[in-house]
C-alpha cells in the first residue's frame, strides 16, 4: 500500500473507535477491538493475519503486565481494607499542617497509593480530603481538590505501579525499574510545581466560592472523626449509586477489630487504630526499592542472579502482596482478606483487559506499517520527537476522554518509531503519559467522583481537574524536553 493509504487508514481506524466510544457509548473494550480489526483489513493484512496480530499484541502486553496489574490491584485492595488510607491522611495532617496538606497528599497519592483502583482511592481519600479543606481556609476546597486531581491522574501514567505506566513500559519496551526511577524523578517536581501554579492562580481570583463550590452545611462543634465519618458515608452513597455494594457482615478480628465494619476513623481517635504507617505500607515499599534497586544494578553495569531474581518487577509486587497479606490478616482475620482479594480481582478484570486491548491496536499499527512512515517524520537527537508524542497523546485524550486509553494508543502509533528517534525509549513513554494527561473533562469519571465528592459546581470542577491537571501536562513535558536533550 502506499504511504498516503497506510496513513488514511489508520486515522480512520482510530476516529471511528474514538467515535464509536463517545457518540454510541461502546464499551472501550469493544470499539479498540473492533479498531484493530478495521485497520488489519483496511491495511491488507489479511483476515487471518489481522487476527493473529491481535491475539499476539494482547499476549504479548498481557505476558509483560497481566501479574505486576494483578498483584498491585490486591495489594491495594488489601490496603483499603486496613483503613490504611484514612490514617494515612491524617497523619500528613499532622505532620505537615494544613498549609502543605495538598502538596503532601497529592505527592503520596502520585507515588505511594498508585497500586490501589482510581475509584476506590478516590471515594476513600476524598471525604477526608474535604474535610482537611476546612483547616486550611478560604481556599482549601479548590487547593484540595485540585492537588487530588493532579496526584490522581498523574500517578496513572507517570508512576509504576500505575496502570498506564506498566502498560506504556510493556508496549515500548523499558525495564519497570528505569521506568520508576525516571517516572520518579519526573512526578515528583511535575506535582509540587503544578500545585504550586494552581494555588498561585487560586489567591489571584482564579476561583469564585459563589458560583465555583457548592456550600456545605456548617456542622459547628461536631469533632473532626465524627465529621469524616459522616461525609465517608456520603461517598459510599455515590458509590453505591454506580455499583450496588454486597452487604458487610461484621466479625470480630484480631484484637476485637471489625473485619467488614467501619474503617479507623480519620483524626485524633481513630489515627492509632491498626497497625503503624510503615507496618501497613513496608511491604509495597519494600517491593518498590526492589524494583529500583535492580535498574541502579542494571546501570552501574552489576550482574548477580540472586538481585536479579528478586529485583524482578514480579518477584518484588509478589512480595509487596504477601507481606501486605499478612499484615491484612492479622488485624482483619481471614474473613477481610478473603474479601480484599475478592474486591480486588473484581476491580482488575476490566483493567486488565483494557490494557490487553491497547496492545492488540498498538500490533495492529506496527504490522499495517505506519512506524516505517513515521520514521521519515522525526529527526533524531532533538526535542521535536517528545513533543510530538506529547501533541499525540493530548489530541487523543481530547477526543477519547481517558488517560489510560490515549497512552496506551500513542505509545502503540509510535512505539515502532522509537529505535529510529535515538532517544531513550523511556523518555518516549514518559512523553506519551504527559501528553494523555491534558484536558481531563467532563467524559472522565474522575471529573465527576471530584465534583460530587468535593463539593464543587461544575464550573469549580472545570477549574480543579480540567485546569489543573493539563497545568500537570504542560509542566511534565517542558521538564522533559531539557532532560532528552541531555541524554
Amino acid at each position: 500500500m502506499s504511504d498516503i493509504a497506510v496513513l488514511a487508514s489508520t486515522a480512520v481506524a482510530i476516529v471511528a473507535t474514538v467515535v464509536l466510544i463517545v457518540r454510541f457509548h461502546v464499551n472501550p473494550v469493544i470499539s479498540l477491538v473492533l479498531g484493530s480489526l478495521g485497520l488489519g483489513l483496511m491495511t491488507r493484512l489479511g483476515f487471518g493475519k489481522t487476527v493473529e496480530t491481535i491475539t499476539k499484541g494482547f499476549g504479548d502486553i498481557m505476558a509483560d503486565v497481566g501479574l505486576l496489574i494483578a498483584f498491585g490491584v490486591l495489594t491495594g485492595s488489601m490496603l483499603k481494607e486496613m483503613g490504611a488510607i484514612e490514617r494515612l491522611v491524617d497523619r500528613l495532617l499532622r505532620v505537615f499542617g494544613p498549609e502543605r496538606l495538598p502538596y503532601s497528599m497529592a505527592l503520596t497519592i502520585g507515588t505511594l497509593l498508585q497500586s490501589i483502583y482510581l475509584d476506590v482511592l478516590l471515594v476513600i481519600s476524598a471525604p477526608l480530603a474535604r474535610t482537611a479543606s476546612r483547616q486550611i481556609g478560604p481556599l482549601g476546597t479548590p487547593r484540595m481538590a485540585a492537588a487530588m486531581a493532579i496526584g490522581l491522574e498523574c500517578g496513572i501514567v507517570l508512576m509504576v505501579p500505575g496502570v498506564g505506566t506498566l502498560a506504556l513500559a510493556a508496549l515500548l519496551h523499558v525495564p519497570l525499574g528505569t521506568m520508576l526511577l525516571w517516572g520518579l524523578l519526573l512526578i515528583i517536581p511535575t506535582i509540587v510545581f503544578s500545585v504550586a501554579i494552581m494555588t498561585f492562580l487560586f489567591r489571584r481570583g482564579f476561583w469564585n466560592t459563589a458560583a465555583d463550590e457548592i456550600v456545605a452545611v456548617e456542622e459547628a462543634g461536631a469533632p473532626v472523626a465524627e465529621v469524616v465519618e459522616k461525609e465517608q458515608a456520603a461517598a459510599v452513597g455515590v458509590r453505591a449509586a454506580q455499583a450496588p455494594a454486597p452487604a458487610r457482615p461484621v466479625t470480630p478480628g484480631a484484637g476485637g477489630t471489625p473485619v467488614d465494619g467501619a474503617r479507623p476513623a480519620a483524626g485524633p481517635r481513630g489515627a492509632e487504630s491498626g497497625p503503624r504507617l510503615l507496618v501497613s505500607f513496608g511491604p509495597l515499599i519494600l517491593a518498590l526499592l526492589m524494583i529500583a534497586a535492580g535498574a541502579v544494578a542494571q546501570a552501574a553495569d552489576v550482574e548477580n542472579d540472586v538481585m536479579a531474581f528478586f529485583s524482578n518487577p514480579v518477584v518484588a509486587l509478589l512480595v509487596g502482596l504477601i507481606g501486605t497479606l499478612v499484615v491484612t490478616r492479622r488485624l482483619t482475620g481471614r474473613s477481610g482478606v478473603e474479601k480484599a482479594i475478592a474486591n480486588g480481582f473484581r476491580e482488575s478484570g476490566q483493567i486488565l483487559i483494557l490494557t490487553a486491548v491497547g496492545g492488540s491496536l498498538a500490533a495492529v499499527v506496527a504490522a499495517g506499517g505506519l512506524g516505517d512512515i513515521l520514521r521519515g517524520y522525526f529527526t533524531a537527537g532533538t526535542f521535536l520527537p517528545l513533543v510530538v508524542v506529547w501533541l499525540v497523546a493530548a489530541a487523543l485524550h481530547v477526543a477519547v476522554g481517558s488517560v489510560t486509553i490515549s497512552a496506551i494508543t500513542a505509545a502503540g502509533i509510535l512505539a515502532p518509531v522509537a529505535p529510529a528517534l535515538g532517544i531513550d525509549p523511556v523518555l518516549i513513554a514518559l512523553a506519551a503519559g504527559s501528553g494523555s494527561l491534558f484536558c481531563v473533562h467532563v467524559t472522565s469519571n474522575t471529573f465527576w467522583l471530584l465534583q460530587s465528592l468535593l463539593g464543587q459546581t461544575t464550573r469549580g470542577a472545570l477549574k480543579t481537574t480540567t485546569v489543573a491537571v493539563s497545568v500537570a501536562s504542560v509542566v511534565a513535558i517542558l521538564l522533559l524536553v531539557p532532560i532528552s536533550l541531555l541524554f
